[in-house]
């Protein structure tokens, strides 16, 4: 295997790890059309997996990427599953048909999510990007454990965070943002982000060992990719995130972004990495980018403490108003 790096794209890595594919079943939320779990789905199809479930709140959506991965390789199975991480009744909706379903899962890639929306609220009253990707994920995730730790290769849980971390902690405090009184989006996205990352670790410490199950938990910055995600991003946005940076001393950012743009297959690439890469099995709950584990030195301290990645769980538990002990 030649050493991977920013410009790896998901084909390759994806070649590299093809006897791992083979045979897989993996849930992947997050497959809109043009997305990089779209992408990552349809390279990881050229590969024969047993089957990819497609999770989303749009269904018809979901539709769309089932019938081009059908297109193209008719002797893949896909399955459509309606999932919104914005209402955690729905959420257990979603597990409780996939606890019905007949198959394992072997790899679960938490692809969905939110960036920069103005201030608004989900159906539970939860701040609509720690709800959407951090909250739904965590219920989804736990509910259907017992599908994944029935994997007999050992299960993978790939959580799409991002260097967006950089911008802010877990309010633990002050997660709700006062009613919206405190909100910034750019804050907010940062807490979510490191809220994955913080998953991740706690998986990782709780069923990361055989006689647990030998989960794999780890989370991923794709990269800089213009995909719908960006919808809620105009000018103003932009302007606002490099201010933060350069309020937060961020240089690498303050001349734009235009130098680190990564097109699909690059994006997806470390998405590929983390899924299936045998080499993660001894780098469990580390943060990848590049698909490569990231210095760990270059992570945000408050996205790699193990004792914020308890926080977090506890206050997640609480929100979604039921434990998880393993």
């Amino acid at each position: 295997m030649t050493p991977y790096n920013s410009k790896t794209t998901s084909e390759d890595v994806a070649t590299d790890c093809s006897n791992i594919i083979r045979g897989k079943v993996i849930l992947t939320t997050g497959v809109t059309p043009g997305s990089i779990g779209a992408t990552f789905v349809t390279v990881v199809a050229r590969h024969s997996p047993r089957l990819l479930i497609l999770a989303g709140r749009n269904t018809s959506k979901c539709h769309e990427t089932a019938t081009a991965i059908q297109s193209a390789f008719p002797d893949v199975s896909t399955r459509i599953l309606e999932l919104d991480l914005g209402s955690l009744e729905q959420v257990r909706t979603a597990a409780a048909e996939v606890n019905r379903y007949p198959e394992h899962i072997d790899v679960l890639c938490n692809n969905a999510g939110v960036m920069v929306p103005p201030y608004s609220l989900t159906k539970d009253g939860l701040e609509t990007q720690f709800a959407v990707n951090h909250v739904g994920h965590f219920l989804f995730t736990n509910l259907i454990m017992p599908k994944l730790l029935a994997s007999p290769s050992g299960a993978r849980v790939v959580n799409v965070s991002s260097n967006g971390h950089r911008l802010g902690p877990v309010r633990f405090d002050d997660w709700r943002f006062d009613g919206g009184k405190t909100y910034d989006p750019w804050r907010a996205y940062g807490q979510a982000k490191t809220a994955n990352m913080l998953f991740a670790l706690a998986l990782a410490k709780r069923l990361g060992n055989k006689k647990s199950g030998g989960l794999v938990a780890v989370s991923v910055h794709p990269g800089v990719v213009a995909t719908n995600l960006m919808r809620y991003m105009g000018e103003d946005e932009f302007k606002a995130l490099q201010r933060m940076d350069r309020e937060l001393g961020y240089t690498e950012f303050w001349g734009g972004f235009d130098g680190l743009l990564k097109n699909p297959s690059e994006g997806a690439a470390t998405h590929v990495y983390a899924a299936f890469h045998p080499s993660l099995k001894d780098h469990n709950g580390a943060y990848l980018a590049d698909s490569q584990v990231h210095p760990v030195e270059q992570v945000r301290p408050w996205a790699r403490d193990p004792v914020e990645a308890d926080m977090l769980w506890k206050l997640s538990e609480e929100i979604v108003g039921q434990k998880f002990e393993y």
